[in-house]
């Protein structure tokens, strides 16, 4: 049995802190999945961690369910949320609708996210009626980081305040079940967990949020262009990864891999025969 929303909002109450990771493929999914990491999202970030690009704006629907389907795959108990990208959900309620419906049907989701605040809660609300359950996504939001002017703190003055503390309100009201938070300051982030009835999960918004998030690349130490501020990485599977690469091309090299060990063998009569 998945982990269900009523469990997730359930924890805010009883003062558990919820985690949440990200994941794209199969394999990782499958040993967050074991931990026991009880909400994975299929981000939108695997533009920049597993694509390649300079954003999340270039990632694409099918880019999204390839990855969404790999992750369900990989998992039996946690909840997977799929990040609906950009343009999925701005043009209409309709096409919001139609495209939060893909991920649980052709992606097998159990939910989904979308960024934004009162812009959005007409969507959210409608989304939500249709039996997809909703997680916000309000402060920093990647996907209108042209706008913001690049990816700063968000939260800052008193009327960009006020807007966030209005946007999760609006959030909660439209059907949202938990909120992330993203690089907001930690006094505005604890301010509205404490207004809210539902778990924020903050990334870059401090310890006072219900639960946190963060990208398995950047806590693993495998994306090796730049380091967020708000992560921490507790390896470094780039230097473990660099460093078994170059045992294994300097091996085959000299000749000494593959060894009996990896080889087979056959027996020898059949290999005469063939002589002959």
């Amino acid at each position: 049995m998945r982990v269900t929303i009523n469990q997730i909002k359930e924890m805010k109450p009883k003062g558990e802190k919820v985690t949440m990771l990200t994941a794209y493929d199969y394999a990782t999914a499958k040993i967050i999945d074991e931990v026991g990491i009880p909400l994975i999202l299929v981000g939108d970030s695997l533009g920049m961690v597993v694509l390649g690009y300079e954003s999340t704006i270039p990632v694409t629907m099918e880019d999204m369910l390839h990855h969404t389907r790999a992750v369900v795959r990989g998992t039996k108990q946690a909840m997977v949320i799929g990040d609906m990208p950009f343009m999925t959900y701005h043009i209409s309620v309709a096409e919001a609708l139609k495209n939060a419906a893909r991920f649980i049907q052709d992606g097998g989701a159990q939910a989904v996210k979308l960024e934004g605040g009162v812009t959005v809660t007409e969507k959210v609300s409608r989304i939500v009626d249709c039996g997809i359950p909703v997680m916000g996504h309000i402060g920093l939001t990647p996907q209108s980081v042209n706008q913001l002017g690049g990816y700063k703190i968000q939260g800052k003055t008193p009327e960009a305040a006020n807007k966030l503390l209005k946007d999760a309100l609006a959030l909660e009201e439209a059907g949202a079940f938990a909120i992330v938070l993203e690089t907001v300051p930690t006094q505005l982030a604890t301010l509205i967990t404490q207004r809210i009835s539902i778990p924020t999960i903050g990334i870059g918004a401090g310890i006072g949020c219900d639960g946190q998030v963060q990208i398995i690349n950047d806590i693993l130490g495998s994306f090796t262009d730049f380091v967020p501020k708000h992560a921490k990485q507790y390896s470094r599977l780039s230097d473990i990864m660099s460093s078994a690469i170059t045992e294994y091309y300097n091996e085959v090299k000299a000749g000494s891999f593959p060894t009996a060990k990896q080889s087979f063998s056959m027996d020898e009569s059949i290999l005469a025969e063939l002589n002959k």
